[in-house]
């Protein structure tokens, strides 16, 4: 192992000949596997954080060091790497608490205490075996497997600290690994104690599964288990479809995760993928079967009023992040809209208005929506959708209507005739507003004052 331990602080760390020190964890994993990972995480037989100031004073240039004495360890920077330093522990819980009782510990009780047998691998630091894996649970054979097992029984890890069972969901969607069986059913058996980890915990392991390669692989497992059903409830209930009639409609869940795979190739925007996630979560509400057909009527109306909810509900940012996501969700049909019909310069004009400087991202799920196991009727739809584009750009060009203002204002309006702030004042200004996005007139002072005139003269005003 020695060839994979070439950062500079390794070297630091035997040289020094202090207490027994190892690197261990995701590192290690990563070293192995040939993941990139800039953070280390150091175990000592002895104080992480006494271990911590001497690699400082050894890295000299006034390196910083982050102490935190309440639980033992120390952090500190060197070059892009975070490193952080603890004493060996072991660990002990209250069923009321995900937090550990904490002792000083042996190196093989810290490893006991692990998330999973390829987290639970270490390395040595010191002269005398640097370089040597200390493996207890033969963690790189899972690595080669490709399978995600507990230390110990899985049952236990699981109670213990419960998140544990969203960081295996994570870590099978990001390294596309699966699950061994036991580790598998304990996670079902034990989805109930996920109520005692809090919201924002929960919700940083849903980042991460959103941000991964496929996303799709985390949720199914979630619904499996049980556990989407308690932490985002709204969700799981888009899964299933409905047959009346010999009628059907396609399961949205599904849809759902494929728009959120299509959405994860061409970005790692989080509020974008947040937006994939959401898009239909107003469908379950709305579904109706009429006149021998399903519908959905509104579903993105009632979709963007649930994203607010749903962000508070999951302790999300509530700031122009959920705007995003609310737009996005309330806008995502009216490219496909396009798409299907012959593309008006007003309609465009309207969407450009509309989605601002988000029309890119909106047009991007929009063709991540495009899910139809009908090739002729996809390969349509994209087509029309590089058409879409390409008269975005066109109108965006000549118009200049993405986050427009009206070159009339209110201040002007009242001034010309002479009124104070009223109903009539609203309605010349969006009447100037609509004439330009209909393309009427051409969106500069001198057309939109000539209409305004005109607009006023109809309801009675005379400069």
């Amino acid at each position: 192992m020695k060839k994979y331990l070439t950062h500079k602080i390794f070297e630091i760390i035997r040289e020094l000949e202090d207490k027994p020190s190892f690197v261990i964890g995701g590192f290690v994993r990563d070293l192995i596997i040939g993941r990139n990972s800039k953070d280390i995480d150091i175990v000592v037989l002895g104080s992480g954080i006494e271990l911590a100031k001497k690699v400082a004073k050894n890295i000299g240039k006034n390196t910083k060091i982050s102490i935190f004495k309440n639980f033992g360890t120390a952090m500190l920077r060197y070059g892009n790497y975070e490193i952080e330093f603890v004493g060996a522990r072991k660990e002990s819980y209250k069923r009321n608490s995900r937090k550990p009782m904490v002792e000083n510990g042996t190196l093989e009780e810290d490893q006991k205490r692990r998330d999973f047998t390829i987290n639970a691998m270490a390395i040595s630091l010191n002269k005398n075996n640097f370089g040597k894996l200390i493996d207890p649970f033969n963690g790189i054979n899972d690595l080669k497997e490709k399978i995600l097992k507990t230390p110990l029984e899985p049952e236990k890890t699981f109670s213990d600290d419960p998140l544990r069972m969203m960081r295996g969901i994570r870590f099978a969607s990001q390294l596309n690994y699966k699950i061994e069986k036991n580790t598998y059913n304990a996670i079902s058996e034990q989805k109930n104690r996920i109520k005692i980890v809090s919201k924002e915990r929960i919700t940083e392991e849903l980042n991460k599964i959103l941000m991964s390669k496929k996303p799709s692989i985390a949720f199914k497992i979630l619904y499996n288990t049980g556990l989407l059903k308690i932490i985002f409830p709204e969700f799981h209930r888009l899964k299933g479809k409905k047959i009346i009639n010999n009628v059907g409609h396609k399961d949205v869940f599904f849809h759902t995760l494929e728009v959120i795979d299509n959405v994860a190739k061409k970005t790692s925007n989080l509020w974008l993928l947040w937006a994939a996630l959401m898009h239909d979560i107003g469908k379950p509400i709305t579904k109706k079967f009429q006149n021998n057909i399903w519908t959905f009527h509104g579903h993105e109306v009632v979709g963007e009023h649930m994203v607010k909810q749903i962000f508070k509900n999951l302790k999300l940012p509530t700031n122009e992040k959920m705007k995003y996501v609310k737009k996005l969700v309330s806008l995502h049909l009216r490219p496909i809209i396009l798409s299907k019909d012959i593309v008006s310069d007003s309609a465009v004009r309207r969407l450009l208005f509309e989605a601002g400087n988000d029309i890119d991202d909106l047009m991007t799920l929009c063709e991540a929506d495009i899910t139809s196991k009908n090739e002729t009727l996809v390969k349509k739809y994209l087509q029309n959708f590089k058409i879409v584009r390409k008269k975005l750009k066109e109108i965006e060009e000549k118009d200049k209507v993405r986050n427009f203002q009206p070159p009339i204002s209110g201040e002007i309006i009242m001034e010309t005739f002479n009124i104070q702030a009223s109903r009539n004042v609203g309605i010349i200004k969006n009447s100037i507003k609509e004439a330009i996005l209909d393309g009427l007139i051409k969106n500069n002072y001198e057309e939109a004052h000539e209409f305004m005139l005109k607009k006023a003269a109809e309801i009675g005003l005379n400069v």
